[in-house]
């Protein structure tokens, strides 16, 4: 069974209550619910958390409702472990129906970049490769590449984030936004993955170490999690372009 596991908190220092607040006549979580609803291979979707306004939210969207202990909703809980609950809850349930999970979809009630059409390729991708650990939504950002990142330091003044030296000689270093080839980041829209991951979180690749080793990109343009309000614009322009992209 493939069952898709959302995670949204009550507390947001940021952006408070992003993941309710309104982008195009819904909820900002609505967006990876209605993904997940829409595709076809997920037979299941859960929604852990402690807000009492998201699990509303998620039950009119139809999905399975876990509560998510205290001491996964401090603003220092990690979202890994987050999703290792809701496994042991997920898979404790199945057991008892005589079921195992046989892949999870992992969303963000924050990130709304997300299709029904990319998940399901995720899941093609997993099936047809079995020693893949993951298949994982990724963006493109080369002005955050980590050449061009900086640090403020105890002078107050900017230094490299990363000694210049780990990319090879400063000399000859080209800092262009361009020159070190695409940056990808996992934009935190998807991760399809198999339930082993989370049993064995330590042998993860940081910082999300869910995802396995073996991580299959998922291509997308635009994609984050909403973390600011100023972020809104931005999600908003991408929901509108998958709108125009639809057939209805």
């Amino acid at each position: 069974m493939i069952c898709a596991i959302l995670i949204g908190r009550e507390g947001s220092t940021g952006f408070p209550g992003k993941n309710v607040y309104p982008i195009m006549g819904k909820p900002l979580v609505a967006y990876p619910l209605l993904a997940a609803q829409d595709a076809q291979s997920i037979e299941r979707v859960y929604l852990s958390t402690d807000s009492q306004k998201l699990k509303e939210i998620g039950q009119e969207y139809g999905a399975r409702i876990i509560d998510r202990p205290a001491h996964l909703c401090t603003k220092a809980a990690l979202g890994e472990h987050a999703y290792q609950h809701a496994h042991e809850v997920i898979s404790a349930e199945l057991a008892a129906e005589g079921k195992t999970p046989e892949l999870y979809v992992l969303l963000m009630a924050n990130a709304p970049t997300i299709t029904a059409a990319m998940i399901e390729d995720g899941i093609q991708v997993l099936r047809d490769n079995p020693e893949y650990d993951s298949a994982v939504s990724v963006s493109c950002y080369n002005m955050w590449s980590p050449l061009r990142a900086r640090r403020i330091g105890d002078d107050g003044l900017l230094h490299p984030f990363v000694p210049f030296e780990t990319f090879g000689d400063p000399k000859t270093l080209n800092c262009d936004r361009d020159s070190q080839g695409d940056v990808w980041f996992a934009d935190m829209g998807v991760s399809i993955i198999r339930p082993q991951n989370l049993d064995n979180l330590e042998d993860g690749l940081k910082p999300q170490q869910w995802m396995g080793q073996r991580i299959y990109p998922l291509k997308q343009v635009g994609g984050l999690d909403v973390d600011y309000d100023y972020q809104m614009p931005q999600a908003e322009f991408y929901l509108r372009q998958q709108a125009d992209k639809s057939p209805d």
